[in-house]
């Protein structure tokens, strides 16, 4: 299913509703400003607004308008990065202080639905990780010690899988995982929110973040916010230049809906040991079906062109497994931040001023870590001791994760020599309606994307962020820089994702 302006659409967009709240038309104070309405930033506020705060949180789109609209929204203590990578990474008591904050996590959500009343479709269920096609079972056997180390003493070894249709072998068995809707969910977080006295502003493009004795954040429209806290919740920090995104890589994950009669495959979380790995769950759409979301084909941002070939393998894969699908009825992808250490930065932001707070890192586990943050940044916040603080540092350094610090920085640095390159049409002529391409002029390379009515749209194809060329997302209809997975609009050059904090600069022949 794809919107109007030709972008994935996921099914939370096709069947969530979540309210808009007005842009910021005046100066405003608070204790604290919170940049970005995604659950990261939401549960911040609500949590400090609950402990009397006033609070502010601005966004430049709706609520949950970023990346927590794309999540598959799976609630985990069982980790992409597996927990004997973590112990390695930060040893047994990271590993341990890992597996306590995220189950703290889906606990903090439950609560938070009961305490609320939201009407989200929130569950309970079990969750199971087998291994791909051809792998050894060993790694199972390394995760469950691992976990049961980490006090996870519930997970368990089976032979299979509570499902009939296709035979996944031996997996661990994660009990009490959990599933909700997001849109309904941050409908709901969104109106506590503002029940318990938070301002929330959206269409609000925060242009500029500072610290010091008194925080001020500036609009593009020119109103400040002044505040004794500043938390920049934007997936990736939009007021840091290098230092985070030197430990942190952007994927882009595609997702798949199947329409499957209910019944058919259990209510259950699946995970697989592929590279990269495959989750699935259900989510109830009607009486008599269920959508099967599948995800998995990531790739780095930006430097990919078969869009349509992984969501064909993905549609593939699935139904190799579960033969009830009847239709595929949408398609999206989403934007992953992948720490080179496995975990979220969380806590006051590298180089800056202390009452500057930064979330990112959600290592394909953005639901429990934006939740981990707002428990976390409102403990720094009112000076409460957090045993996470440590492991979530963002200062934190890693020699253990030197080797894929190197890995990721190497690929950066790569990218900067499409500078040398030719451009991919010689003449605007070239591009065709809903087609973006890019074009030498003279020294210059030059985004050029023409619109379904045909009129032509053009930019510097130079990132605001640390100036990598971008390349064009055919199947999200955005420009996306291959460095650090900044994302812009085609036909107004209007940031999408972070780090930019500015559009792409319009040119004219």
């Amino acid at each position: 299913m794809e919107s109007d302006s030709g972008r994935t659409t996921s099914v939370w967009m096709a069947t969530g509703d979540v309210p808009e709240f007005g842009p910021l038309t005046h100066e405003a104070s608070a204790d604290v400003c919170v940049v970005g309405a995604g659950i990261a930033g939401l549960t911040v506020g609500y949590l400090l607004a609950r402990e009397g705060k006033s609070v502010v949180v601005l966004d430049d789109g709706p609520v949950a308008g970023g990346e927590t609209a794309r999540t598959t929204a799976h609630l985990v203590n069982a980790l992409d990065d597996r927990y004997y990578e973590l112990e390695r990474l930060h040893g047994e008591r990271g590993a341990r202080l890992a597996a306590e904050s995220h189950t703290a996590a889906v606990d903090q959500i439950e609560e938070i639905v009961e305490r609320e009343g939201i009407e989200c479709d929130f569950q309970r269920l079990d969750g199971y990780l087998c291994v791909g096609p051809g792998q050894s079972t060993e790694q199972l056997g390394w995760e469950l010690r691992a976990a049961h180390r980490c006090g996870l003493t519930e997970i368990k070894y089976v032979e299979r899988l509570p499902y009939d249709g296709y035979d996944f072998g031996a997996a661990l068995h994660f009990p009490y995982q959990g599933q909700f809707h997001i849109l309904n969910y941050m409908d709901g977080l969104a109106r506590a929110f503002t029940n318990l006295g938070g301002r929330l502003h959206t269409n609000t493009h925060a242009d500029k973040i500072e610290g010091g004795e008194t925080a001020r954040v500036t609009t593009t429209e020119g109103h400040v916010v002044t505040a004794a806290a500043v938390v920049v919740a934007t997936n990736t920090p939009v007021n840091d230049l290098v230092s985070i995104h030197t430990k942190q890589a952007p994927y882009r994950t595609y997702v798949v809906g199947g329409r499957v009669p209910k019944g058919s495959v259990p209510r259950m979380l699946l995970w697989d040991t592929e590279d990269p790995y495959h989750y699935v769950r259900l989510q109830t759409v009607d009486e008599a079906h269920d959508v099967l979301i599948v995800g998995g084909e990531d790739h780095k941002t930006g430097q990919a062109e078969d869009f349509d070939e992984r969501f064909r393998r993905l549609e593939e894969w699935t139904r190799e497994r579960f033969p009830s699908v009847e239709s595929f009825e949408y398609r999206w992808s989403g934007q992953v931040m992948e720490p080179v250490d496995g975990l979220g930065f969380i806590g006051r932001n590298p180089g800056d001023a202390d009452n500057v707070l930064i979330a990112t890192g959600d290592s394909g586990n953005g639901m429990t870590h934006g939740t981990i943050a707002g428990m976390l940044i409102r403990d720094l916040i009112l000076g409460r001791e957090n045993a996470w603080a440590t492991l979530y540092d963002p200062s934190r350094l890693s020699l253990r994760a030197g080797g894929e610090y190197a890995r990721e920085n190497l690929n950066v640095a790569a990218q900067y020599a499409d500078y040398l390159t030719g451009g991919e049409v010689s003449s605007p002529a070239e591009v065709a309606p809903g087609a973006g391409a890019i074009m030498r002029r003279g020294l210059s390379k030059v985004a050029l994307y023409r619109d379904d009515t045909g009129a032509l749209h053009e930019f510097s194809a130079v990132c605001t962020h640390l100036g990598c060329v971008v390349a064009f997302n055919d199947k999200e209809k955005s420009w996306d820089c291959p460095c650090h997975g900044s994302r812009f609009s085609p036909t107004d050059g209007h940031v999408l994702n972070g780090p930019a904090i500015h559009g792409l600069e319009p040119v004219e022949e």
